[in-house]
């Protein structure tokens, strides 16, 4: 019989795993799976959980809870040698999945329960983050911190709009950051509010930030880099355009490279996937291209390999206008 490792946060969400659990592992079984539950007790308890365990004592581990969830995981995998990591599965309960959303991963329960043990294998990118990983998202700056100093109680209750009404309380208190930005033979020093280098169709719930051709397996991530403005009216065209999810390419930078490196003359706090990713002068951000194993819904495995060849055709279209 195979082996299954069930990796699961009793406080993601809103507990909506909990009445479900029955069931969920009921899929499990009935798909030939012998199946360990673990229940995760703190903070980085999936990483450890997954960093610990034996080669070869499971096929597949499956994890529920939200976007830190998934990081801690994804995080604990890629800390594995590369012939002893396992394909992951995931049931997303948390406040904005953006990863799971991305990956076409059912919202329901059940529906994701049976994605992660009888869909298929897609081998899409993941963050290679300074000696630590991330799944989607790296990013400094603006609102950054307010998914880990927005309590759970509070994340449960509102939803998105949690993070709206703590991030409103921060925007007249901006911080900027003087940096330089090195990518393919490209320098940038400016001062920025916020940066993000993103692997995700969604960022925060919302849709088309960093532009509609993004592929998952294509070696290269969206960057986004957001200057400070200079003055209220700035300010203003800069939150309008994020409001309506356009590039305002006055205030932005907005690029795609394998690799790029950010080096500050102050500790800057990075978050991972929504978590706090510490303090750091000098950060280097590299495409891992196709290392993480994730089970998503084979009918749409066809349209997630589709997104490079678009995102291919993109570019050679670009470049014949140029």
């Amino acid at each position: 019989m195979k082996r299954l490792l069930f990796i699961y946060n009793p406080h993601a969400g809103k507990g909506l795993l909990k009445p479900k659990l029955s069931d969920v592992v009921d899929i499990f079984v009935k798909a030939g799976y012998e199946v360990t539950i673990y229940p995760t007790q703190a903070y980085r308890d999936a990483y450890k959980k997954v960093i610990s365990y034996d080669a070869n004592q499971y096929e597949l581990v499956v994890c529920s809870g939200g976007d830190g969830t998934i990081d801690e995981v994804v995080d604990g995998m890629m800390y594995r040698n590369e012939d002893e990591r396992d394909p992951i599965g995931y049931i997303p309960t948390g406040t904005t999945n953006d990863f799971a959303n991305s990956l076409h991963i059912p919202k329901n329960l059940l529906g994701a329960a049976d994605t992660a043990v009888n869909g298929q294998e897609f081998a899409c990118d993941v963050g290679k983050f300074n000696d630590s990983s991330f799944v989607y998202i790296a990013a400094f700056g603006l609102f950054t911190d307010v998914s880990y100093q927005t309590n759970q109680e509070m994340k449960n209750v509102l939803g998105h709009l949690a993070y709206i009404l703590e991030g409103t309380k921060r925007i007249f208190h901006v911080p900027s950051y003087k940096i330089k930005v090195h990518y393919d033979d490209v320098e940038i020093e400016e001062e920025f509010v916020y940066g993000m280098v993103t692997n995700s169709k969604s960022v925060g719930g919302f849709k088309n930030m960093i532009g509609k051709h993004v592929a998952f397996d294509d070696g290269v991530f969206e960057v986004t880099l957001i200057k400070t403005p200079k003055n209220p009216i700035e300010l203003q065209e800069i939150v309008a355009a994020l409001l309506i999810e356009q590039i305002d390419t006055k205030h932005m930078y907005t690029f795609r490279t394998c690799k790029v490196t950010f080096e500050s003359e102050e500790e800057i706090p990075w978050t991972l996937d929504g978590e706090y990713g510490g303090n750091h002068y000098n950060v280097e951000v590299e495409n891992l291209k196709q290392k993480l194993r994730i089970m998503v819904p084979e009918d749409k495995i066809k349209g997630l390999l589709e997104d490079k060849k678009n995102i291919t055709k993109n570019c050679l279209e670009q470049k014949e206008e140029i």
